[in-house]
């Protein structure tokens, strides 16, 4: 897929306020306040800004971190991870690879079968649910 480069202006245009600061700016939603956190509506899971295809339902669950979390992305070429560290602490961060948006984090606390948590704000997706 082409990477996606808009302007500051045609994000804000396209975006909440709350989506900007998280896929923009790397924001943070407060813990259990995302929409997506007890979400168990089988999909596909997308970017925000762009629609890419992220993860699906199939991996997701219930983590208890108060984020939607996921043990594998849909195609690990759909993100891409970079080391954060900010609020001096040491993460690595989780970003759409068409786009650049900040999705959330990956930690290695997860279930088998590849033990990662991807910790995503749920500002940072869009559910599409399966209609099968």
């Amino acid at each position: 897929m082409a990477k996606i480069t808009k302007t500051d202006a045609e994000w804000r245009a396209q975006l909440t306020p709350l989506e900007y600061d998280i896929t923009r700016q790397a924001g943070t939603e407060m813990a259990f306040s995302g929409v997506y956190c007890d979400t168990k509506t089988p999909g596909i899971y997308k970017c925000k800004c762009c629609d890419t295809p992220l993860f699906d339902s199939s991996t997701k669950y219930d983590s208890q971190s108060g984020w939607p979390s996921f043990y594998a992305p849909i195609d690990a070429a759909a993100v891409n991870t970079h080391e954060d560290l900010s609020l001096g602490m040491r993460r690595i961060e989780v970003t759409c690879a068409t786009c650049d948006a900040h999705l959330g984090h990956v930690f290695p606390d997860g279930p088998q079968p590849t033990g990662l948590r991807f910790c995503m704000n749920s500002a940072s997706l869009s559910l599409e649910e399966k209609t099968d």
